[in-house]
């Protein structure tokens, strides 16, 4: 099992550069940061997970810059987005972003995407909510175009360009993987199309459910689950653990709150002890 840990990072809590020589010192293998451009103040939209947003939301840095300081800092620690919202990027400066992290890192950038759940944050960014999944599936796409391609076009219905040229391209073949967080009955079937995985909250997802859902839409497409690497959002019990090996799930990433070091610290300094052991 692979361990890895999630934050919103944001002015008030411990840095990246800090948060991350933590985690590698300690033997994770990756960190995930969340992403929000703003957040608006009108809050006609729902939080996804209920009751009040917490400040966080709108305190975070920006994502890319942010694991751009913990790459730096690093030799092995993977860092990651969970998630970047792709419908609030354009397609080709957010492939030239990825594509740079993924090479100043020397391959260790994880894509983990998101559609959005902010109504009013995505029409700030001139994005109709019911088209954020149709925009995600062609951005990606797209994106795919401009890391594997020297002379790259796309056509599609919300992303179409001629051929460019831009560099770098990814140190990872095809680009970094792509593993989508959602948890609707149409997940797998956009995992399987245009992904490389899953990410997950335990609780909100019936993880055995989705993985047999999973391979079930892979069958379908002729991929099969060893493509695939999924991550599940959870808290660090060795029972759990132990389901979560056994259903196959590539990683777990436990979330750590937007403190300062001197709460988060001894946090890591505790969950190490059952990432050496299960390592």
């Amino acid at each position: 099992m692979k361990f890895g840990t999630g934050m919103f990072l944001t002015d008030y809590s411990i840095q990246p550069v800090e948060l991350a020589r933590a985690l590698e010192e300690r033997g994770f293998e990756s960190m995930y940061l969340c992403e929000h451009t703003h957040i608006p103040v009108s809050r006609q939209s729902p939080s996804y997970v209920g009751g009040e947003l917490p400040p966080e939301y709108w305190h975070t840095h920006d994502v890319f810059v942010a694991l751009t300081a913990a790459a730096v800092v690093t030799t092995r620690l993977k860092v990651g987005t969970a998630v970047c919202i792709v419908p609030e990027h354009n397609p080709i400066g957010l492939a030239k972003q990825v594509a740079s992290l993924d090479f100043l890192s020397g391959g260790r950038f994880i894509f983990g995407i998101g559609a959005g759940w902010n109504a009013e944050e995505m029409a700030d960014h001139g994005v109709r909510f019911r088209d954020r999944w149709k925009l995600t599936r062609e951005r990606v796409l797209a994106m795919r175009e401009i890391w594997t391609h020297d002379e790259a076009e796309y056509h599609g219905e919300f992303v179409d360009f001629e051929p460019l040229w831009s560099w770098p391209k990814p140190v990872q073949a095809g680009g970094p993987p792509v593993l989508l967080g959602a948890n609707s009955r149409w997940t797998f079937e956009r995992v399987a199309d245009y992904c490389d995985g899953w990410i997950a909250v335990d609780g909100m997802a019936d993880i055995a459910h989705g993985m047999e859902q999973l391979r079930i839409c892979a069958e379908k497409v002729g991929r099969p689950m060893s493509e695939f690497d999924v991550t599940v959002a959870t808290e660090l019990a060795p029972e759990r653990i132990e389901q979560l090996i056994e259903l196959g799930v590539s990683r777990i990433a436990t979330q750590v709150p937007s403190a300062p070091a001197e709460t988060v610290l001894p946090m890591l300094d505790e969950w190490a002890r059952l990432v050496e052991r299960y390592s």
